[in-house]
């Protein structure tokens, strides 16, 4: 690839990005190198990126702000949706990758970059998710990918090669751990979190409380939704941030959203990994529970099952795929109803439902009452019992005669 001479790299600021920057121009003749940071909402790590880009050689710095689309275009979507990968991953870095690539893609086209750089792993996920998405959406643009390509092997030998060549990274040996964050969660892995064996030590968690640190009074939240998508909290109408934002402070501070799995990685390997995501929590629980009130039967329980693929298409980077998108319209239809306001209870890292209300309720107690009623004739259920029961009663008398 010695005819790259412009490449845009996605850049957080971190350790494998910053040691990328030097990495670049030393093997590709002195190639331009254009950082990209994308604010995901991650605070404030975004601050000293720019400084930090250009005094490891980037020729330009572009600070990206899609908190926004981030949480309305990528995370609402995926809440919809209701999918979880393997029953606990609330997929904060997944879908942060593509809406990162995409712009990265925006970036190179503006800039008539020959190429695109990552400082994702040849072990993980996130290499197939950014590749994945230049390919649907600008399949003539170079990749590279230094992780794939250089001599260094591991964490410590980035810090080495990032002290040698006087780039500031916040990692040091004594807190090597590998962190992903956003507006949605924190995730973190490396370290001694690589034996599952371990419990995660308590300076792990930087946004979470623990449930021993959380109030000894329980805090209740009602959230409203509208279509699938949440609107307010407590009755005050608010922006996707904005009620993000609320929601991260309010589950935080009562230790709701600590997650610690070994997963299934698409590279075919298993990792562990602890994610702190406390509003995600809490409106994944608030979702679910309004679904209960509104959904039919067949309609939740086919949505439960391709709740399972969507997900999957998701960690897997395959978000721009068409399957994804035909998913995408099935959930939409979904939604219609999902209309209405949780009550839910917060208390030490539990989440208890406290209360659902929907002008499409499907609840009617007209029908389900213990108490008398004039709506529901109970004789009913015989013929019904008979017919559903009928291909047992034949599949048994057949038994009975062939027994003979």
């Amino acid at each position: 690839m010695s005819d790259v001479k412009k490449v845009v790299l996605a850049y957080s600021g971190g350790l494998d990005t910053s040691v990328i920057i030097p990495w670049l121009k030393e093997n590709y003749s002195n190639c331009e190198v254009i950082a990209m940071c994308a604010d995901l909402g991650q605070g404030d790590e975004v601050e000293p990126v720019r400084e930090k880009a250009l005094k490891s050689g980037a020729s330009k710095v572009y600070i990206e702000d899609v908190t926004k689309e981030f949480v309305e275009d990528y995370i609402w979507p995926v809440l919809k949706a209701g999918s979880v990968y393997e029953g606990k991953y609330l997929l904060g870095t997944s879908f942060a990758r593509p809406i990162i690539a995409k712009k990265l893609v925006e970036i190179a086209e503006k800039e008539g970059a020959d190429a695109i750089a990552h400082g994702a792993t040849g072990k993980g996920n996130d290499q197939v998710r950014f590749e994945l998405t230049v390919k649907a959406l600008a399949p003539h643009l170079k990749v590279i990918a230094p992780w794939r390509l250089w001599d260094i092997r591991s964490r410590e030998d980035a810090i080495d090669y990032a002290e040698k060549h006087n780039v500031p990274v916040p990692v040091t040996k004594k807190r090597p751990y590998s962190m992903d964050r956003n507006i949605w969660h924190l995730s973190h892995e490396g370290s001694d979190l690589e034996d599952p064996w371990n419990e995660p030590k308590a300076d792990v968690y930087m946004v979470t409380k623990t449930p021993e640190q959380a109030p000894d009074v329980a805090a209740y939240v009602e959230i409203s939704f509208e279509k699938g998508i949440p609107v307010a909290i407590n009755g005050e109408k608010l922006g996707a941030v904005e009620l993000l934002t609320k929601l991260n402070e309010l589950g935080a501070e009562n230790g709701v959203g600590i997650t610690d799995i070994v997963e299934n990685r698409l590279v075919g390997m298993k990792s562990r990994g602890v994610y702190e995501t406390p509003g995600g929590t809490i409106l994944f629980y608030a979702h679910r529970e309004l679904e209960y009130l509104t959904l039919d039967r067949a309609t939740m329980h086919y949505k439960e099952q391709i709740a399972v693929r969507y997900g999957e298409l998701v960690y897997d980077g395959m978000w721009f795929a068409p399957l994804k998108e035909a998913l995408d319209a099935f959930v939409d239809a979904t939604q219609q109803t999902v209309t209405g306001t949780v009550r839910l209870k917060l208390y030490k890292g539990n989440i208890m439902s406290a209360g659902a209300k929907s002008p499409y309720s499907l609840f009617h107690e007209g029908f389900v009452t213990f108490g008398r009623d004039e709506v529901y004739n109970q004789k009913d259920a015989e013929g019904f019992i008979n017919l559903f029961g009928l291909p047992l009663k034949i599949r048994a008398l057949m038994q009975k005669e062939a027994g003979k």
